[in-house]
């Protein structure tokens, strides 16, 4: 048992101890997490930015391609439409066959 004199010592003691495990199991993983999460938040960004401007790039493509109707104007946003839910659902399908992988 410890004696009175050493608990002021045994009490700091155990206080570094604790902030130490804290700091070491709970600050540094949260501290790697926000970086992975950082990373897939700008790679998401980015993506979005690419689809966009892969959507834009096909409506100028096809507004070039038609004849310039009315009608085909309405047939090209419609070809955009299509094409930007394909390559959604695409990307849908090939997210969850990796997630359910593991």
């Amino acid at each position: 048992m410890a004696e009175p004199q050493e608990i002021p010592e045994l009490t700091t003691e155990l206080i570094d101890m604790s902030r130490e495990y804290l700091r070491q199991e709970t600050i540094e993983p949260a501290k790697a997490l926000g970086k992975h999460a950082g990373l897939g938040f700008g790679g998401a960004f980015l993506f979005s930015l690419g689809a966009l401007a892969f959507v834009f790039g096909l409506y100028a493509l096809l507004r070039m391609v038609l004849p310039q109707t009315d009608w085909y104007e309405v047939l090209a946003r419609f070809l955009t439409f299509v094409g930007a839910l394909i390559i959604a659902g695409l990307v849908g399908w090939r997210i969850s066959r990796v997630s359910d992988q593991g």
